[in-house]
């Protein structure tokens, strides 16, 4: 029993765009990974946690989330001389304002000023994720 090619090919086409929509990941699934990865990396010690970067959770707390995003992505993706993985979580919140919003379009500009130890940037970010999960403010 032989399939003819052409319904063959239309399968592949179809197994090939319904794989394509399995892959867009939920908007909890990239916090969640996100939160796990910030947490592995403060378990982990490096000399570098100490490096400067710049504070985007200074000064007055008018940003929105998607703004707060864009701009923790930037500078997830400076620190990634330190650490590898904050480029995973780089590209997690790239996508989050990429869906989210489309004002917004990484990278964020981050006025200099203020900095913070890579170590407390990592703190402050995951605790704004966790209460992104916590409230569902994005859909």
């Amino acid at each position: 029993m032989s399939i003819p090619v052409p319904v063959l090919l239309t399968f592949l086409v179809l197994s090939a765009c319904q794989g394509h929509m399995a892959a867009l990941l939920p908007t909890s699934t990239l916090l969640k990974e996100s939160i796990r990865l910030l947490g592995e990396l403060l378990d982990t010690k490096v000399s570098c946690d100490k490096m400067n970067v710049t504070n985007i959770f200074a000064g007055d707390k008018q940003d929105d989330a998607m703004e707060m995003l864009c701009k923790a992505s930037t500078v997830a993706l400076e620190g990634r001389s330190c650490h590898r993985q904050l480029e995973g979580v780089h590209l997690n919140l790239l996508s989050l304002v990429r869906r989210g919003s489309a004002v917004y379009r990484a990278p964020c500009p981050v006025a200099a000023g203020n900095t913070t130890s890579l170590n407390q940037f990592q703190e402050d970010l995951r605790r704004l994720l966790q209460q992104l999960v916590k409230d569902q403010s994005l859909k």
